[in-house]
């Protein structure tokens, strides 16, 4: 028999496989394993976002919004300010929670863009929809200076993929007091792909993840989300074993995100074109949901909003 410490919550081992328990400030998270029911139990603060408040009792939805010509999947699409406007109000109204807005490819092999160029790309879009929806305006961008402007303009949250590597990046962050989106990412874009090698792919993720939340933390900033980069320097098996083995950043106390929607990994596995990957997204973010994860990243919202309400059941929350 265990007891949890200042609970009256009481397990019973011999029912269980393993169990395992982290503190960390205010946060406490315990995995349970059952012949019958594997489930990852969590408990995480809110994330504060300005003028909202994103709490984790639900798998949250961030909608991908990219307005680029160039992006693997949606590239050329919502170029138009009112397209993508129109888009990202589709997406709320679908079930996101989050609208994340891009002006940079960041597929395999794309060459950087200048801070002009992605400003005038998304600044417009954002300032429109702060305006128009009711939910947090993501920027998903590595540059301080867009993020920083965009910030100004009133967005809610900076979606950065290189990790809070730049310095300056992080002054943007604690300067206007907003949370992040913290990616791994082995190289570049522009090089990512080209035969990325691991030793011990979970251990340095969780390593990489252990470093920049201090750091982080250090220069200020209180919320982080943290996203371990499907498809950004990972194989197809190394993109599976991060699904399998999510669970294991629950130790850092960190809410998780993910985003398979309609990457590469899945066509390699079922053979289809990038339009076709809905049921293999779908299937992903299931697992992601069971294994850990917190929010998940998407293009296709109402149908992942589907498949997540039950899941969501399925955990029951």
């Amino acid at each position: 028999m265990f007891f949890f410490p200042n609970s009256s919550l009481v397990v019973h081992i011999r029912e269980f496989h393993y169990i395992f328990i982290a503190e960390h400030g205010d946060e406490h998270w315990f995995l349970i394993g059952h012949p019958h029911l594997g489930r990852m139990m969590s408990t995480l603060s809110p994330i504060i976002c300005k003028d909202y408040i994103l709490r984790f009792e639900k798998t949250l939805i961030m909608g991908i919004l990219n307005v680029t010509p160039d992006s693997f999947s949606d590239g050329g699409l919502f170029n138009d300010v009112d397209t993508a406007v129109a888009y990202g109000k589709k997406m709320v109204s679908d079930g996101a929670d989050v609208i994340d807005v891009g002006g940079e490819s960041s597929r395999p092999g794309s060459a950087p863009l200048s801070e002009k160029e992605e400003l005038a790309r998304i600044l417009p879009v954002v300032t429109r929809l702060l305006h128009e929806v009711s939910v947090p305006i993501s920027i998903d961008t590595y540059k301080p200076r867009v993020a920083d402007v965009c910030l100004k303009a009133g967005a809610h949250l900076i979606n950065d993929i290189t990790g809070l590597t730049n310095p300056e990046m992080r002054r943007v962050a604690v300067k206007h007091n907003v949370p992040v989106v913290l990616m791994h990412m082995r190289g570049t874009p522009k090089t990512m792909q080209q035969n990325p090698v691991y030793q011990d792919m979970i251990g340095e993720i969780k390593v990489f993840f252990q470093e920049q939340i201090a750091t982080a933390r250090k220069a200020g900033i209180q919320h982080i989300v943290i996203d371990p980069g499907i498809g950004f320097g990972k194989t197809v098996e190394h993109n599976l074993q991060i699904l399998k083995h999510l669970g294991e950043f629950k130790m850092l106390s960190c809410p998780i995100i993910v985003g398979p929607s309609r990457k590469s990994f899945i066509g390699v596995i079922t053979g289809l074109s990038i339009k076709e990957r809905l049921e293999g997204t779908l299937a992903a973010i299931t697992v992601a949901v069971m294994n850990g994860a917190n929010m998940v990243r998407v293009h296709d919202v109402n149908e992942c909003k589907r498949a997540l309400q039950v899941a969501d059941a399925i955990r029951g929350v």
